[in-house]
């Protein structure tokens, strides 16, 4: 098989500040309803459809905060077609390595009764050994300074795939930001070098192997990731109470927001998009880690797939306490 290339307005870009890397993308379609509930028949409103998966939407944020990103992504079927579609409709640099399967499409239900999120997401495709072959071939083909591997990985991918791009990252000097879990984080760290992961506490717990029960522990397990030469930060948001960066600084802890949050539906990228974008422009970790809270935040004051928009994370970042 061969790529898809880069479609439409979304031309060839061999030097990029920013690559995303999405081996298990979607098709985020968003819709409201009355009410959820079982049995009947649940009539839905205000249907829309986005490009989804980690890298994509970190890539979306990147590029609606005025940042220069492009998604690097497998692909395949009609479903796989149109999500390069909603990608050009949106303005984001994209090229897309073909697979057999069919890109999978995710289900946001906004419950307007209860207020309520719910999210149905399919496993995906099957991938081969050859289809991450051309993915990590195409990764040689650019020159970003960062790169931001995000999302969970596709059936039959082996677990070391995060970790093969931590070393051939390393190799071109490029830094390397993750954003997944399980087997695929725990190869990772393995391997280190990593510039900047995105673990939730259950994650530091699994991966020291105990419970976190009190907020020092949890950033003591952070802080021991960046020691050991896992990762130079280690990023951890706590919804509503707040979240902390260690680095070789130690910790840096930063209060929630106060906000009027609508949906939590991509916060998580939104964060790693601002904070991303601000290294990428030289900002210092703990600016970096500012604006990435305040993007978070930002995609939470939207419902379905909109992410954070720029105006909404300049105004969280100026009220932000110093």
């Amino acid at each position: 098989m061969t790529t898809l290339g880069v479609i439409g307005a979304s031309q060839a870009r061999f030097m990029t500040h920013i690559l995303t890397l999405t081996l298990n993308p979607a098709l985020d379609c968003s819709i409201e309803a009355d009410k959820v509930e079982p049995v009947h028949k649940v009539r839905t409103f205000n249907e829309s459809y986005a490009p989804g998966g980690g890298g994509i939407n970190v890539a979306r944020a990147v590029v609606q905060l005025g940042g220069n990103a492009t998604a690097l992504y497998l692909a395949g079927g009609a479903t796989g077609a149109f999500l390069g579609e909603l990608l050009d409709k949106a303005g984001v640099p994209h090229e897309a390595v073909r697979i057999d399967g069919n890109t999978r499409i995710s289900f946001n239900v906004f419950d307007r009764a209860s207020h309520q999120d719910y999210r149905f997401v399919p496993e995906g495709p099957e991938v081969n050994e050859a289809d991450i072959e051309r993915l990590l071939a195409r990764v040689e083909a650019f020159a970003p300074g960062w790169i931001v591997a995000s999302g969970s990985l596709p059936r039959r991918a082996s677990a070391d795939v995060y970790a093969r791009m931590a070393e051939s990252a390393a190799i071109r000097s490029s830094k390397l930001v993750l954003d997944t879990s399980g087997s695929a984080l725990k190869a990772s760290i393995a391997q280190g070098g990593l510039a900047l992961i995105k673990p939730s506490i259950g994650e530091l717990e699994s991966l020291g192997g105990s419970p976190l029960k009190r907020a020092s522990e949890a950033e003591d397990a952070a802080l021991n990731l960046v020691k050991t030469g896992a990762s130079a930060m280690v990023a951890v948001t706590l919804g509503k109470d707040g979240g902390f960066l260690a680095d070789h600084e130690g910790i840096y802890r930063l209060p929630a927001l106060e906000i009027e949050a609508l949906s939590a539906v991509g916060a998580g990228d939104s964060f790693l998009a601002g904070m991303v974008q601000a290294l990428s422009e030289g900002k210092s970790n703990r600016q970096a880690f500012r604006t990435g809270m305040a993007a978070g935040a930002a995609a939470c004051l939207n419902i379905g797939t909109q992410l954070c928009h720029k105006a909404d994370v300049e105004r969280l970042l100026a009220a932000m306490p110093d």
